[in-house]
Parts: structure tokens; sequence; C-alpha cells
């Protein structure tokens, strides 16, 4: 058994159900240092595993990394990934968003600056909503960290629908800000697809972007690869809404037969997708329209 897995989904799981370390190792008959120990990675015995998945109301399988996660709240889930992340050699896309990790700087910040402007207009919740903007921020920060310095190789399946709604509302286009700051996430938006179209028509080692022309598939999600073992995420929260007003459950999972079936659609589109310079260039036709 994988126990640093096991540790890593451990705290998950802790953190998902709101319960304080203290709480846990007591119901357990642990110490808390005994907890965090799991959850570094030491060896627990099969007897504490069974305690814990009936403490957080989990099956088993799914605390050893066998059987399916589910994660309610934003910023849990993007704590999740930035984890397998660590480990990741190839991440696939296939629909949703534009890749975080191929996003510049700009986006970080206009991202910050469009929360910000949330917050203060929330009056009562606004250091709710500062306090959980700031942890999605680290998260992603952390997670960009991690892939410069480790390079997991990019392949990406983009649509032209996602492309022109990321286009039209700018960075968080979900979240209601003034003009002044929509015209500046607009702006970022421009950038950064701009960007897009240039890594589709340079192709650098390391990122490969497909444009689907036409039609979206019914449903975003991404396979993350290790040499060891991969992960097949389905993920109902986006970066362009505040963490704190959105719901869903996103679903990670290592079952082989899910990772075949999605892996299997991900390689059909591939095939029928626009690459390199055809795909730039409808990429920029996108872009000149927006700009009018």
């Amino acid at each position: 058994m994988r126990f640093t897995e096991i540790g890593q989904q451990l705290r998950q799981y802790r953190l998902e159900s709101g319960l304080r370390a203290e709480e846990i190792a007591a119901r357990l008959g642990v110490s808390r240092a005994a907890l965090y120990r799991y959850e570094k990675g030491e060896v627990i015995k099969l007897d504490t595993i069974k305690r814990l998945a009936e403490l957080l109301k989990i099956s088993p399988l799914s605390l050893l990394g066998i059987g399916v996660e589910y994660v309610s709240r934003a910023t849990v889930y993007f704590d999740r990934i930035r984890v397998i992340e660590e480990s990741t050699d190839q991440i696939l896309q296939v629909a949703g968003q534009p890749p975080y990790l191929i996003m510049s700087d700009a986006f970080d910040s206009a991202l910050a600056e469009v929360f910000a402007e949330a917050a203060d207009a929330a009056g009562p919740e606004r250091a709710a909503l500062r306090l959980q903007s700031d942890q999605l921020l680290g998260i992603l920060q952390a997670r960009k960290r991690v892939y410069q310095a480790r390079r997991p190789s990019i392949i990406a399946i983009l649509t032209v629908a996602s492309l022109q709604r990321f286009l039209e509302g700018g960075v968080g286009a979900g979240v209601a800000v003034s003009e002044r700051a929509r015209a500046q996430a607009r702006a970022v938006a421009l950038a950064e697809v701009e960007n897009i179209a240039t890594l589709m028509e340079a192709e650098p080692i390391g990122v490969q972007l497909g444009l689907m022309a036409a039609g979206e598939p019914n449903g975003a999600f991404r396979i993350l690869r290790s040499r060891e073992r991969a992960y097949l995420s389905i993920n109902p929260f986006r970066l362009d809404v505040h963490p704190a007003l959105q719901t869903g459950v996103a679903m990670i999972t290592g079952a082989d037969e899910a990772l075949a079936s999605h892996q299997k659609v991900a390689e059909a589109l591939w095939r029928d997708v626009l690459k390199g310079a055809a795909a730039a260039a409808r990429v920029r036709d996108l872009v000149r329209a927006a700009r009018g």
C-alpha cells in the first residue's frame, strides 16, 4: 500500500469534513501527533484505516485510493489536485476552461483583484470571502510553482465556445465587479488567448494544444498520469466564480475502467481537432472578433 498517498487523502478528507485534528485523534484513540504522522505517510494499520473510514463516512477503498474520492468544496478540490500534480508527469485535459498552468502571472493578478473587489462588496461576509479567495490563490500559486519545477507535459483540447466565453467575460467572469475591473479582466483574457495561439503555433516541447472547431463535449475532464498511477478528475468548480459561491461535487478516481473510457474519448477527439498553425489562426480570429 502507498501510505504516502493514504496520508495525503486522509489530510484532504480531514479538511473536507471540517473536523479539527484533535477531534479526529480523540475519536480514533490516538494522539494528534500520531494523526499528523499518518498524514505524512507513516504506516497505518488496517483496523485504523477502517476506523478512519467510518469516522469520515467514506469507503475504506476510497481512503486506500482504490475507489472514488468526492470533494464538495472548491478550495479542497484544488488543493487535492495540487498534491496529485506534485508527482504528475502528464496532464491531459478535455474541454473546460483554458488550463490554468499555462496562464501568466497577469491572470493571477487579475483573478486576485476580481476576488478582492467581490469580497469588499460583500458587507458582513467580507472576511469569509477574503479568507477563501486567499486560500484558493495560494493553492493556485503553489500549483504553478510545482509545474515550473517539474514541467509535466500538458495536452489540452480547447473549444471555440470556451475561448469565446473567456474573451467575452474576461478573468473571473462569474464575479460581479465594477466596469473598470471588468475591462481590465477582459484585457488580460485577450492577452492570455493570444498566448494560447502562440503556443499552438510554436508547439513547444511539453505543451500540445488542440482546438475543437465546432461543438463541445458533454463534460470536461482531466487525466493526470505519473509513472506509478493515474487519476481521472471530473470537476464542477471553476476559476471564474468565487470559491465561496460555488456548489457541486468533484470526483477523483484511479479506477482502470474510468481511466480507459475517458482516455479513449480523448484520443478520438484529439485525432479530429485543429492543431498547429491552423488552430492558431482560428484562435486569432476569435481574438480579432473580441476586439471588435
